[in-house]
C-alpha cells in the first residue's frame, strides 16, 4: 500500500511539473521572427570591402553568407533587386591585433581577429520607415600564436557567421 502510494506520488508530481513546464516560458521560433506578413522577398548587394587591409575574397564570403542566413532561416524569397527587404553596406574594418601579451616578454600570447560591417537595411513595406535602420556590427575571434592562411580562412568563416547571425537577430527578431 505504501508503495503504490509512493508511486501515485510521483506520477502526479511528474504530471503537474509537465503542465507546468508547458504552460509557461516563452516560445522561440525559427520560422522567421518578426518578419512582417506582407514582406516576401529580399535582397542582399555586394558589401565591398573598404577596410585597409584587404582579404580578397571576404566582400563575396560576407555577402553569400548574410544571403545563406537569411534564406535558411525565413520563408523570404531572394531577389538580384528591390526586394521587400534591402541590405547594402561595407566591410569597413578587417584587422589583427594583440589582445593579450606573455609576462615578462614583449610577444603576443594572444592575437585578435576582428571585423566590422556597416549595414543598410531597407523594409520597403514600412511607409514609416522606422524599421529601417543603419548600423555596425563587429565580431571577433581571438587565436594563440601567428596565424597562417588555413586558421585566418576558417576565423574568418566564424566571424561571418557570427555577423549575419547578428544582423539577422537585429533586423527581424528586433534585438
Amino acid at each position: 500500500m505504501n508503495n503504490h502510494r509512493t508511486i501515485l506520488t510521483s506520477i502526479l508530481t511528474c504530471v503537474l511539473l509537465i503542465f507546468t513546464t508547458q504552460s509557461c516560458g516563452v516560445k522561440y521560433s525559427l520560422s522567421g521572427g518578426s518578419i512582417p506578413e506582407n514582406m516576401n522577398t529580399y535582397t542582399v548587394d555586394f558589401f565591398e570591402n573598404i577596410a585597409a587591409m584587404v582579404i580578397p575574397s571576404l566582400s563575396q564570403d560576407f555577402t553569400e553568407g548574410l544571403k545563406e542566413r537569411i534564406r535558411t532561416q525565413s520563408r523570404l524569397n531572394q531577389v538580384d533587386q528591390n526586394g521587400d527587404a534591402i541590405f547594402e553596406g561595407v566591410i569597413t574594418n578587417y584587422a589583427i591585433s594583440s589582445s593579450g601579451v606573455e609576462a615578462n616578454t614583449n610577444l603576443a600570447a594572444l592575437n585578435r581577429l576582428s571585423i566590422t560591417v556597416k549595414v543598410k537595411y531597407t523594409n520597403r513595406k514600412d511607409e514609416s520607415g522606422e524599421s529601417d535602420y543603419e548600423d555596425s556590427f563587429t565580431q571577433f575571434r581571438e587565436f594563440r600564436g601567428m596565424v597562417n592562411s588555413a586558421t585566418e580562412l576558417q576565423l574568418t568563416r566564424e566571424i561571418i557567421l557570427m555577423l549575419t547571425e547578428d544582423i539577422y537577430n537585429r533586423t527581424f527578431n528586433n534585438w
